[in-house]
């Protein structure tokens, strides 16, 4: 019998295994967080399944998401970034991914830990939506909307409140997934 996943999820292997996976569960550990805020910005009008193709390829590239390590990234590994096929090549993306990982490392000086800020936002415990359509979901809450104008304001880019709120979808902040999906 196959399993009934959101309407969103097509049919490739890619993204099913991300669906079933990752998407909406939480996730707690510094690197991963920064890999998916670092992946997300990258998404900015793009789709998310052209992301995950590249997605090893963005490994390889910045160097396994260590942020310390990228947050040192010089104007020649930059380009060294804008010559790679295998990932998104946009100058504004590959420079805020750099900027991001400085603000990340400030945020964790602040924090303890980017976990504990992030999830301060929903004091720790993901908000469990109740979605008979995917469509019924929106793109942006109030809550992305704080966040995203919070991130902004420690100087981080590529945070606008539609990629903050996949970032909580993604790192399990927001389950949203469709009533009658086996993750529900």
């Amino acid at each position: 019998m196959e399993k009934r996943r959101c309407h969103w999820c097509s049919s490739d292997p890619l993204y099913m295994d991300y669906h079933d996976q990752e998407w909406g569960v939480p996730v707690h550990d510094d690197t991963v967080l920064f890999e998916f805020l670092l992946l997300e910005s990258f998404q900015a009008g793009l789709s998310w399944i052209t992301i995950l193709k590249k997605r090893e390829h963005f490994r390889k590239a910045f160097d396994n998401f260590d942020y310390q390590r990228i947050a040192l990234y010089d104007n020649d590994k930059k380009e060294v970034l804008l010559q790679n096929p295998g990932i998104i090549r946009n100058k504004l993306k590959v420079n805020s991914a750099v900027t991001n990982a400085q603000n990340f490392m400030k945020v964790q000086q602040e924090f303890g830990s980017f976990d504990s800020y992030i999830w301060g936002f929903v004091n720790n415990k993901p908000i469990k939506n109740h979605w008979k359509h995917y469509e019924d979901c929106p793109a942006t809450t109030p809550l992305s909307d704080a966040i995203s104008k919070d991130l902004k304001k420690r100087g981080f880019k590529f945070v606008g409140s539609t990629i903050v709120y996949a970032f909580m979808q993604a790192i399990g902040m927001v389950n949203d997934h469709e009533k009658n999906c086996f993750k529900y």
